[in-house]
């Protein structure tokens, strides 16, 4: 029966508020993303072609080792760019409209587009 070695805190190497964690809460398309530097997010169709940069003006949180900043309605000074990796569209959506008694019948499928971005940076 073997046993697991545990390391005290003087053993770590960094301790856990030592590390940093940076991430951002960006608003876009009318929702909101909690995302950090190389992140790859799926947000609502936007404008960009593959490869090109997209900025996001609408920071509402920026967390650093200084700690959080929460911005009224959003942080002033704040960004995130990123690279508009490829637009698509979601799986199908299969929208059923049916009346009892009315032989009244509709199918209509939907497939939502979107733009696959990579975080680049978060300048706060």
């Amino acid at each position: 029966m073997g046993f697991k070695r545990l390391c005290l805190p003087a053993q770590r190497d960094k301790n856990e508020s030592e590390v940093l964690f940076v991430y951002a809460i960006i608003k876009t398309g009318g929702k909101q993303y909690k995302v950090q530097e190389g992140d790859v997010i799926f947000v609502e169709k936007l404008g960009a072609a593959d490869g090109e940069t997209v900025t996001f003006e609408e920071v509402l949180a920026v967390s650093s080792n200084d700690g959080l900043v929460v911005g009224d309605p959003t942080v002033k000074g704040a960004k995130g760019t990123a690279s508009g990796v490829k637009n698509g569209k979601g799986e199908k959506i299969v929208v059923v409209r049916y009346k009892s008694k009315e032989n009244e019948k509709k199918k209509q499928g939907h497939r939502q587009p979107y733009t696959k971005v990579q975080i680049a940076s978060i300048v706060a």
